[in-house]
């Protein structure tokens, strides 16, 4: 394995890399960084996130700047503000002894004159998000002029969250002779377009399998009923003591409610979601790198960008849409060399999109069962006289006291004294789990009760059933339609506002508060949309698209028919359209 001092970096980044303790580059770096410093050219990186990627960008950037030039000739792109702020970070961090080398992030949320004045000063590296950037460009407060460098970070996610206009506009504003860096965990046909589009003849390198997984997790999964979901939940966080994790939910009401529950229930948790204020988020990301925080709730869009290396697991509460995002999710955790633990909570019908993930981390997923409440207490108690016999004890400072409390508990025996002791700690765990069910679905029932079909109708459900397209995949059937028992339904979203099948359903389950609706067939206009959604969930859907505290998006549904839809005679409704992102 090469060192460092192999690559043929600047003497000051080799002091500065040494101060910071590193010795051996990660593979990616080892695979990028010697390719940068022979041959000025574009490259495409496939690695994980928390591999080393900003250093394996950073450090041939800071060796190819000139710093004796004022001019911007190397811009960062990254999808979040924290990674902004991070990037930027660590660049400094590499640049210590380089005093002439400034970098400047740029991102929202924070003061515009701030960043204007600094930006003023012609930094020669600019780290950005994608929206602030396009800002400073229109209000002419970047000179893009002298730009040669262009690093797309966390790509992937950049324009899985609606960058994908901005990056255009950056990337056709930049000079033609200018080399183009890709990074991103996943390779999907957005990130290829841009590859196509912008770069040219691109050195691709690969760390693992193509949109694969990190190989430091380890994947599971647990089949639980929907209304025992929150029990396995904390099963599963009692049955691991020790546990630093995020548990990844659907939607921002779910997020909070369950974190909510959480903290209700004595667990040191936090939530991050998009309906909390930056300095509240700031708030939570700090407690929560700091470690006060033991869980941390979260949306996908809200997690992007947060950067702790010692996560021991990430928990799917509910599984995401796309593949794509459980490679991103689980690739939390298990950096640095580090193991790590996904587990998903998963209902029997949700076991197809088991399978898709699968493909995507190109290895399988272990089906496991939900701890005993027997398990789970046993494993609290080994953890507690673990702790009990690694304790620290301050010899002179209890010293004065211990005479006392030794004639105060002279007249136990040593197994009394124990016994007590554990119980101080241990009475919660076991009232709480002392008639705990067991939380496994019995596969063979379900399947019979499947079968069965609903009303005693005998009518068998298997992979053709249309119905169940939404439960089982996350996405509205195609060919559901009104025969298997849907009503059709006007929604006052269509193509404009950069909506999809996926981003409706997610609408449904945000707006109602629950997955159980299922949905069939669905049909994109321009202004508008049609739904079928079953019988039994019509009401639901109405009543809760109608309340404008849950609805605060101001969509508007209708019973309807395509040939006498509202948006007819309407227009498709006043509500000012909103762009939905994936």
């Amino acid at each position: 394995m090469p060192t460092f001092n192999d690559l043929g970096l600047k003497p000051e980044l080799l002091k500065a890399v040494e101060a910071l303790g590193f010795s051996e580059p990660m593979p990616i770096q080892a695979a990028v960084i010697p390719e940068l410093l022979q041959q000025a050219t574009d490259l495409v990186g496939l690695a994980q996130t928390g591999t080393g990627k900003t250093a394996a960008f950073g450090l041939p950037l800071l060796h190819h700047i000139d710093s004796n030039r004022a001019e911007t000739q190397a811009l960062i792109l990254c999808p979040t503000r924290e990674l902004c702020i991070q990037i930027t970070r660590d660049l400094d961090s590499f640049a210590h002894f380089m005093p002439s080398i400034r970098v400047t992030p740029v991102y929202g949320g924070a003061s515009m004159d701030v960043q204007i004045k600094a930006l003023q000063k012609n930094p020669q590296i600019v780290v950005a998000t994608p929206g602030r950037l396009q800002d400073m460009m229109r209000r002419r407060k970047i000179d893009m002029a002298k730009i040669e460098w262009v690093v797309l970070d966390e790509a992937d996610e950049m324009l899985d969250m609606g960058f994908q206009e901005e990056v255009d506009i950056i990337l056709s504003s930049v000079p033609e002779k200018r080399h183009i860096l890709l990074f991103s965990a996943t390779m999907p046909a957005v990130v290829e377009s841009i590859l196509t589009r912008y770069m040219k003849n691109p050195v691709i390198k690969t760390m693992g399998k193509r949109n694969a997984g990190t190989a430091n997790v380890r994947h599971s999964y647990y089949v639980v009923h929907a209304r025992d979901r929150y029990k396995a939940l904390k099963r599963i966080v009692d049955f691991h003591p020790s546990i630093y994790g995020i548990v990844f939910c659907r939607t921002r009401a779910e997020t909070q409610e369950i974190a909510d529950l959480l903290i209700n229930d004595g667990y040191n948790a936090g939530s991050l979601h998009g309906d909390l204020s930056q300095q509240q988020r700031d708030h939570v990301m700090n407690h929560f790198r700091e470690g006060n925080l033991q869980i941390l709730v979260a949306t996908d869009v809200a997690a992007r960008g947060l950067d702790v290396n010692n996560l021991t697991h990430v928990i799917n509460y509910s599984l995401p849409d796309e593949p794509e995002n459980y490679v991103h999710r689980s690739g939390r955790t298990g950096r640095a060399d580090k193991t790590g633990v996904c587990i998903s909570l998963v209902h029997l019908r949700e076991k197809g999109k088991i399978r898709m993930i699968e493909k995507q981390l190109s290895q399988p997923i272990a089906q496991a069962k939900i701890p005993t409440g027997m398990q789970v207490c046993e494993k609290q108690l080994f953890n507690y006289v673990d702790k009990l016999e690694n304790v620290e004890v301050n010899h002179e400072e209890i010293e004065a006291y211990l005479p006392v409390v030794f004639r105060k508990l002279e007249w136990m025996s040593r197994e009394e004294l124990i016994k007590r002791f554990v119980s101080i700690a241990f009475n919660r765990f076991l009232d709480y789990y002392r008639d705990a069910p067991d939380l496994n679905v019995d596969e063979s029932r379900s399947r019979y009760e499947d079968e069965r079909g609903s009303g005693g109708r005998g009518r068998k459900k298997d992979s053709r059933d249309r119905g169940d397209r939404s439960d089982r995949g996350g996405r509205g059937g195609r060919d559901g339609g009104q025969e298997a028992g849907y009503t059709k339904l006007f929604f006052s979203v269509g193509k404009k506002d950069r909506i999809k099948p996926n981003n409706l359903i997610g609408l449904i389950n945000q707006v109602t508060r629950s997955r159980d609706v299922r949905v069939g067939h669905i049909k994109l206009m321009e202004n508008f949309s049609f739904v079928d959604v079953d019988n039994n969930s019509v009401d639901l859907v109405m009543k809760s698209f109608a309340n404008k505290k849950v609805n605060t998006d101001g969509v508007r549904v209708e019973r309807s028919s395509e040939k006498d839809s509202p948006s007819s005679s309407r227009g498709g409704g006043s509500r000012k359209p909103k762009k939905y992102k994936r």
